[in-house]
């Protein structure tokens, strides 16, 4: 690579991390705050908040780096045209194909970070956070034992708990089920704990063990209250509790390697079809190649003009047009391929048409074409 190579490419890298940045940021937030409602609601912790969000990151990036990648190329190109730097290269002899190699190395940045993304941590990261979120959905400490709260844990259900101890002991208990309309039973105790029976995998099992406390029946239709004092009585609490996940792993938790060769057993666990698998397999690899034609389109859409006092508004345009042209492609190579009208290959339309797009402006711009000769002159 030549100096005005290396300039350009670190301009667009420079870009690059500031878009990625705040994109980022911007989606991280979005997710943070209902994931921080859904947390405290909860009962969780902060460290936990922490790990979830450290988890959801590799998707949100593999999310923003192809729009980072195209509005970095976009700018960076833009910048060097307003300043005369591309004019400057250009009446040195430097032909636009040429001038596109610092752009074809920043693709292929983009593209190999967007490779290892979405082919080893957006999967990893993944089943790491449904897992974790599976754990927490199921663990009881986390939808019954909220200490000084009165909880509805399900309808007709009303708890309350005036301490837990770090041993996971409960203190005050309190305990309403008003599920029966003629019957409201009403339970108090001094101590309780919260067991699982043997055997009991997830949430099935869970028994709410009260000590020295008192049951309460309240007949509604005639008033009559009954009371009734106990040692020790144990409470099924296994319908307030989720069920336990039978769930196999979804798409996005699969290696590329599993959806590119699937197995019946694959078939079974995901409940998808051998076409589906291979179908995200194959995007996997063709999101990268689209990240890097992407940017290349960017570039070349704006070399479509030369030098202009006016700037290069209707050149940025098309590049956006085309971009929102090559989604709809891309929306439609995916139908197509879900449908079985057309096999895996029509998932690399669109970067095939991006780059095919990208070496027509370029050959347009450099080519013995008299329209293109009198554009850059």
């Amino acid at each position: 690579m030549t100096r005005f190579d290396r300039y350009f490419l670190r301009r667009q890298i420079a870009v690059f991390g500031f878009f990625a940045l705040v994109l980022v940021m911007l989606y991280w937030i979005n997710r943070a705050v209902i994931l921080f409602d859904q947390l405290i609601a909860d009962g969780q912790s902060a460290m936990v908040f922490l790990e979830l969000s450290l988890l959801s990151l590799p998707g949100i990036v593999a999310t923003i780096l192809p729009i980072s990648a195209f509005v970095a190329t976009l700018y960076a190109t833009n910048r060097l045209a307003a300043d005369s730097e591309l004019v400057v290269a250009q009446s040195a002899g430097t032909s636009p194909f040429r001038l596109a190699r610092g752009v074809v190395v920043f693709g292929l940045v983009a593209a190999a970070m967007m490779a290892v993304l979405g082919n080893l941590l957006v999967p990893m990261a993944t089943a790491g956070l449904n897992a974790r979120q599976a754990e927490i959905a199921h663990s009881a400490t986390a939808r019954l034992l909220h200490e000084g709260q009165f909880l509805n844990p399900a309808e007709g259900i009303t708890l309350y708990i005036r301490e837990v101890t770090p041993e996971g002991e409960l203190h005050n208990l309190f305990l309403e089920d008003d599920r029966d309309p003629d019957m409201r039973v009403t339970y108090t105790a001094g101590r309780a704990w919260l067991v699982r029976s043997e055997g009991g995998t997830g949430a099935t099992g869970a028994r709410l063990v009260m000590i020295d406390g008192t049951l309460q029946q309240l007949a509604l239709p005639e008033g009559r209250l009954m009371t009734t004092g106990f040692d020790d009585m144990v409470y099924d609490v296994s319908a307030l509790l989720p069920a336990a996940s039978t769930r196999g792993r979804n798409l996005r938790e699969v290696s590329t390697a599993e959806l590119l060769h699937p197995t019946e057993a694959l078939v079974q666990e995901t409940g998808r079809s051998l076409r589906q698998l291979r179908i995200e397999g194959h995007g996997r690899i063709a999101d990268p190649v689209l990240t890097a034609a992407g940017a290349l389109m960017g570039f070349a859409a704006l070399m479509l003009g030369g030098f202009s006092r006016k700037g290069h508004w209707w050149q940025i345009g098309l590049a956006i047009g085309l971009v929102l042209m090559v989604k709809a492609i891309e929306a439609t190579a995916d139908t197509l391929a879900a449908r079985g009208a057309a096999g895996w290959p029509v998932i690399y339309l669109p970067a095939t048409v991006t780059f095919l797009l990208a070496a027509a402006f370029l050959w347009w711009v450099s080519a013995p074409h008299p329209a293109a000769r009198r554009q850059v002159a």
